[in-house]
């Protein structure tokens, strides 16, 4: 009983604020660094990073597409800058690249929980005989995986590295969701999706997947519905008590 259509046998679950509350972490690290950026591009009448911003415009998103995005918001455009290149003046790639050190270095002082729901969840799909994998924009989801003790539940891996080296398009696309499937030998139709982003629920709905569940964590229900969810919960748990 882990509330899900018969004909699931996969699981496929984002990681931050999923299965891991890092999400907030992630928060925390963009709005460091959008401040500091836009502090120093427009002076104190600056106007903050905001929590809405973050789940409109990053939330879900690969790193440099969050960056690209955001800026885009305000008006502003930056050339996209070069690995190991920062330059004096800002690139896309230099904010991503600023935001990586600070959520690595908040992590670090912080530490790393799973939500207990989640946990449970894990352990009873794995139980039911569900094929489980993960699928993040996260550069850091081994470190993370192996720090929150759910390594072990893992059969597939499609983070942030993946999505690069294979150059997959990253979410609200749903390829890194396609590719997961893929490499644990099912169909789409198979297979549940599991996200507390807008955009990872679009990516789920849109790569034809079986079951779309939203994970509210931030007060947005209605959105992830607007955008796909076939069901929305408060945390993973609630779905061993909803008949599959």
């Amino acid at each position: 009983m882990i509330g899900l259509p018969g004909t699931i046998t996969a699981c496929l679950f984002d990681l931050d604020g999923v299965l891991t509350s890092t999400a907030a972490l992630h928060m925390q690290a963009w709005k460091q660094t959008f401040d500091e950026f836009l502090r120093q591009r427009q002076g104190a009448d600056f106007q903050p990073f905001t929590e809405g911003d973050y789940t409109a415009y990053v939330d879900g998103m690969p790193r440099y597409d969050g960056v690209r995005t955001f800026l885009a918001s305000r008006g502003i455009e930056l050339p996209e800058g070069a690995p190991g290149e920062p330059g004096p003046e800002p690139t896309v790639r230099s904010v991503g690249d600023r935001k990586n050190e600070l959520v690595q270095r908040i992590i670090a002082e912080q530490g790393i929980t799973p939500f207990p729901g989640s946990v449970r969840y894990l352990q009873a799909a794995e139980d039911a005989g569900m094929a489980i994998g993960v699928v993040t924009s996260s550069a850091n989801a081994v470190g993370v995986l192996d720090a929150a003790d759910l390594t072990r539940f893992v059969r597939a891996r499609v983070d942030g590295v993946v999505i690069a080296r294979e150059n997959l398009r990253g979410k609200p696309a749903p390829d890194s969701f396609l590719a997961c499937a893929d490499e644990l030998g099912v169909r789409p139709a198979e297979a549940a999706v599991f996200e507390d982003a807008q955009a990872g629920v679009q990516a789920g709905k849109a790569g034809g997947f079986g079951y779309v569940v939203g994970v509210d964590r931030a007060g947005q229900a209605d959105a992830l519905r607007a955008h796909g969810a076939d069901i929305v919960v408060d945390d993973l748990a609630e779905l061993l008590e909803v008949p599959g």
